[in-house]
Formats: C-alpha cells, sequence, structure tokens
C-alpha cells in the first residue's frame, strides 16, 4: 500500500538540493513580519533569545495530513512550547491554492486540529517562504537565541504518506532542539526536505 501511495504522490513530492536553499545553516535567519490568524503582527526579531520552529503549512498536502491525523506535530509542538521554544506555522499557500484559508476559517481549523503553535502566520504573497525558499510543506527551519538558523529540512527521515511511520521515523526536529537546549552542537544540521510542493501565487 505505501509504495501505492508514494507513486500516486510523487509528483508532490519535492525535495530541493542541500546546497539550493535561500538560507544557509550557520548564517543569519532572515527577520520578517507576517499577521497570524488572530489579526496580530508577528515578527522574528521580537523573539531573539528565544529558540524559535518555522514549519510551513497546508492541511491540504497528505503529507501534512499524515502527521497532523497521527498527532505528531501537535506532539512535537507541545513538547518544544513547554520547554519555552516558539513555534511559528506559516502557510505560504495562494489566494486560490490548496491550503489558502481566511483568517477565520484558519481559526476553525487550528481549532480542529488541536495543535500548540504559538501563533500561525498567514503569508499569502509567499514573500516570506520565497526569503527561506520553503520549498515543501512541511518544510523546517530552526533558528536559535542568536538568530543564527541551526537546521533547515524534513521533519523526519521517512518521506511517506502513511500515519504509521511516524513512529517508526528518526525525527530531525526533535533530536536538533534536544541537542540545541542542551547547549550542544546540532549533528545533523540539514535535510532534503519532502511533502508537497509550496502554493506559491
Amino acid at each position: 500500500m505505501r509504495r501505492i501511495l508514494g507513486a500516486v504522490f510523487a509528483g508532490l513530492i519535492i525535495g530541493g538540493g542541500l546546497s539550493a536553499s535561500a538560507v544557509e545553516v550557520g548564517e543569519a535567519a532572515p527577520d520578517f513580519s507576517l499577521q497570524d490568524i488572530q489579526g496580530k503582527m508577528q515578527s522574528l526579531a521580537k523573539r531573539r533569545g528565544q529558540f524559535v520552529v518555522l514549519e510551513w503549512v497546508n492541511h491540504g498536502c497528505p503529507f501534512v495530513k499524515k502527521h497532523y491525523d497521527s498527532g505528531n506535530m501537535q506532539a512535537l509542538q507541545k513538547e518544544f512550547t513547554g520547554k519555552g521554544v516558539q513555534w511559528l506555522s506559516i502557510c505560504s499557500s495562494a489566494e486560490g491554492k490548496q491550503g489558502n484559508m481566511s483568517p477565520a476559517q484558519w481559526r476553525i481549523t487550528a481549532k480542529e486540529k488541536g495543535g500548540f503553535a504559538t501563533a500561525i502566520l498567514l503569508d499569502d504573497w509567499g514573500r516570506v517562504g520565497h526569503l527561506y525558499g520553503a520549498k515543501t510543506t512541511p518544510h523546517m527551519f530552526i533558528v536559535d537565541p542568536k538568530g543564527i538558523l541551526i537546521y533547515q529540512g524534513a521533519i523526519d527521515d521517512t518521506p511517506s504518506t502513511d500515519p504509521a511511520d511516524v513512529k517508526t521515523a528518526a525525527n530531525y526536529v526533535r533530536a536538533a532542539l534536544d541537542e540545541a537546549l542542551a547547549g550542544k552542537p546540532v549533528t545533523t544540521g540539514e535535510t532534503k526536505p519532502y511533502g508537497c510542493g509550496v502554493k506559491y501565487k
């Protein structure tokens, strides 16, 4: 079954080369400001001094559904926001494209999904997505308290749409955050993202 799903969704998997990023691990993460689904402006700069996770999201994407329907993404959000990490989910789906929703629709969806993101940000024009070179949903980035990008890539090592795979996958985001919060260098700072292509304008 997994092979069938893999074939069906093969066209949706986009994995940029490790050197094709718009941002580089070890360099300053570019600042940005976006409106969240509550209508408040949120920025990266005001979170200086804290670890920040950027998660590109599109709830119409089967790869995103895998991580939310299994509860994996919510568990990560709850665990690490509980440790003081700021978690910003960003939707760069353009108006009329899969995953794009009004703020009111987003508030309903966020409640249904039961996530623990610090804020959900709307990037309809794709400005921040392009700034970071976000290629897929999910595509994960981690910024340290000094504003340096310390991880970018996939959520884990299993590019499937099967929720059952979450239990056996090696979660790159958890590993990077565990190491960083312990004051250790991140062993794997960059991986190849997988998922649906971001639905830019």
